[in-house]
C-alpha cells in the first residue's frame, strides 16, 4: 500500500477496505484458483455467478463497515485483516454457506425415520427412477395413450388408490393440508363444518383447522369437549347449512385418560341420514396390504383401508409419510364426491405435477405388488435391534478412534415420526459422542454445516447418532464427517 494511501486510510479506516473489483479478485483467485473444499462443495463454490460473487463480496464489505463503527476499528487493524487473511477467509465462508444452500443431501442421524425437516419419507429407488424419467423428458401426463383422448393427469392414480383402499374413486392434490382445504371448501364453502373441539388441531407451519375453515370460506361449529365427543353431538348441530361433518386426525399428540370421540361409521350413517358430506382427515395414511409386513411399530394408527370401510364419504392422508412416496396430499371415498372435488376450480391450484405422480403411482404399484417392506421407510421402521446395534458398534469405535473425539454405544429409543406417531418409541442403539472443545451444540452446528450435512439429537450435553435412519452408504458419509472435523 502506498504511503499516501496510508496516511489518508489512517485518518479514516474506511479507505483502508479494498473496493468491490479487488474483493472480487480476491475471490476469484480463492474459488478459481483449487479446491475450496470436499470434491462436490468445491465444484457447487466454484460454479458461483459472477454477479452472484460480486453480491458476496459486497455484503462482506458492508459487514467490515459496521465492525468498524461498532468495534471502533482503526485503519491499522482493517489493513492488518485484509492483509492477513482474514478477510479472504470471510469471503470464502460466504462463498461456502452460499453454494450449500437449498435442498441438498443430508445424512439423518436422528433416528426419526419420518423427519419434515429432512425431506420426510425417502422414496424407494424404483420410485426415485420413475421421477427422473417424468423429470427430464416427455411423458404420458393428460392424454389417454391408446385414444389420443384427453383424460386426468392423475386418473391411473385414481385406479392404484382404489385398489388400494377398496374406495370407488381417489384423487390427488399437493399435500394433505391442500387436502383438507379441498374437502372442507368444496362441502362447506359458504355453509356449516361441524368438527369435534378435541380436534381443533394446529399442525407445523402454524397450520390450524380453525384459520384453515376461515380461508375456506366455512363456518365452523365446535361441538362437544376439549376430551369428549359423540356423534349425537354433531347430529345436535346439523342444520339446514351444514355442508360436511368433519373429523380431524390428532396426529401429533395424545389425549389420554377420560375420552371419547365420535365413532366415524356412526358419522356416515348421520351424514347420509341428513343428506351431509362426512371427511376425516386421517393424516399419516397407514396402508396395510398382503404380502407386506405390517406396519405395527406406529401403533394403533388407523389403516386407510379401514377408515374407507366405515363408510365416510371422503378421506385425505398424506402421499410422504406411512405410505412412503413423495409429498401429496391423497383423498379417496364415493365416486360422487370425488367427483365434486375434481370439479372444484381450487383443485387445479392445488394438484401434482408429472414428477410426483409418477413417484406415486410407482409406490402404490410396490405396495399392490407385495412389495411394500422394500419402501425405504417402512424397512427403517422394521430394521431389527442386532443390526442397529452392529451399526453403533462400528460408528463408535471408527469416532472414538478418531483424535479429540470419544464414543460409545447406548441403548437408546427412535421414533418413527414425531408428528405421525408422538406417543411411538422403537428401542435402538445410538453413539454417544463427546468432543474435546466442543460443546454438544457446537458439535452438532458443525456436523450440520459440514460436507455432507448430519443432523443429529443432543441429549445431557452429548452428541448423540442414531443409526435407525441411516440409508446405504451413510454410515461412511457420517464417519467421513468426523475425520473432516477431526
Amino acid at each position: 500500500m502506498s504511503s499516501g494511501k496510508q496516511a489518508s486510510s489512517e485518518a479514516n479506516p474506511f479507505r483502508a477496505l479494498p473496493s468491490v473489483d479487488e474483493g472480487r479478485r480476491l475471490l476469484d483467485g480463492l474459488l478459481d484458483g483449487g479446491p475450496a473444499g470436499p470434491g462436490e462443495a468445491a465444484a457447487r463454490m466454484a460454479a458461483i455467478p459472477a454477479a452472484v460473487r460480486t453480491e458476496l463480496v459486497q455484503q462482506e464489505l458492508d459487514a467490515f463497515r459496521r465492525r468498524i463503527g461498532k468495534d471502533g476499528l482503526g485503519a491499522d487493524d482493517v489493513e492488518a485483516e485484509v492483509s492477513g487473511g482474514g478477510f479472504g477467509a470471510a469471503l470464502l465462508e460466504r462463498a461456502r454457506v452460499e453454494a450449500g444452500r437449498g435442498v441438498r443431501s443430508a445424512v439423518n442421524a436422528t433416528g426419526v425415520v419420518l423427519h419434515t425437516n429432512l425431506g420426510r419419507a425417502p422414496v424407494h429407488p424404483e420410485a426415485a427412477e420413475r421421477m427422473r424419467a417424468a423429470a427430464e423428458g416427455y411423458c404420458v401426463l393428460e392424454m389417454d395413450r391408446y385414444s389420443a383422448r384427453r383424460n386426468e393427469r392423475d386418473a391411473r392414480l385414481g385406479v392404484l388408490l382404489s385398489r388400494l383402499t377398496g374406495a370407488e374413486a381417489g384423487i390427488a392434490v399437493n399435500n394433505c393440508a391442500g387436502a383438507a382445504f379441498l374437502m372442507m371448501q368444496t362441502f362447506a364453502g359458504g355453509r356449516e363444518a361441524i368438527v369435534s373441539r378435541g380436534e381443533l388441531v394446529e399442525i407445523g407451519g402454524s397450520f390450524r383447522v380453525p384459520d384453515v375453515m376461515a380461508r375456506a370460506g366455512v363456518d365452523m361449529v365446535e361441538v362437544g369437549t376439549t376430551n369428549r365427543t359423540r356423534a349425537v353431538d354433531y347430529e345436535r348441530a346439523i342444520g339446514p347449512d351444514t355442508g360436511l361433518l368433519m373429523k380431524v386426525h390428532t396426529s401429533n399428540y395424545r389425549v389420554v385418560g377420560f375420552t371419547e370421540e365420535a365413532d366415524p361409521a356412526e358419522l356416515a350413517c348421520l351424514g347420509k341420514e341428513h343428506g351431509v358430506t362426512s371427511g376425516w382427515d386421517l393424516g399419516s395414511g397407514r396402508i396395510e396390504v398382503e404380502g407386506t409386513r405390517p406396519l405395527e411399530e406406529v401403533g394403533d394408527e388407523t389403516v386407510v383401508r379401514d377408515a374407507v370401510a366405515t363408510g365416510i364419504d371422503v378421506v385425505a392422508f398424506s402421499g410422504d409419510k406411512l405410505l412412503g412416496g413423495p409429498q401429496a396430499g391423497l383423498i379417496v371415498g364415493r365416486q360422487e364426491s370425488i367427483r365434486a372435488l375434481r370439479g372444484n376450480p381450487i383443485y387445479r391450484a392445488l394438484r401434482l405435477d408429472k414428477v410426483a405422480l409418477a413417484g406415486l403411482e410407482a409406490t402404490l404399484e410396490l405396495l399392490l405388488a407385495g412389495r411394500g417392506s422394500e419402501i425405504p421407510s417402512r424397512r427403517l421402521m422394521h430394521r431389527p435391534e442386532p443390526e442397529l446395534a452392529e451399526s453403533a458398534a462400528r460408528i463408535a469405535a471408527a469416532i472414538d478412534a478418531l483424535p479429540g473425539f470419544s464414543a460409545e454405544a447406548v441403548p437408546e429409543k427412535s421414533q418413527p415420526g414425531s408428528g405421525s406417531a408422538p406417543t411411538i418409541f422403537l428401542p435402538t442403539t445410538a453413539v454417544r459422542v463427546s468432543g474435546q472443545g466442543h460443546s454438544a451444540e457446537s458439535l452438532a452446528t458443525r456436523l450440520r454445516a459440514g460436507e455432507p450435512p448430519v443432523f443429529v439429537r443432543i441429549h445431557e450435553d452429548a452428541v448423540l447418532l442414531d443409526p435407525r435412519a441411516l440409508l446405504p452408504g451413510d454410515e461412511a458419509r457420517l464417519l467421513a464427517a468426523f475425520e473432516a472435523i477431526a
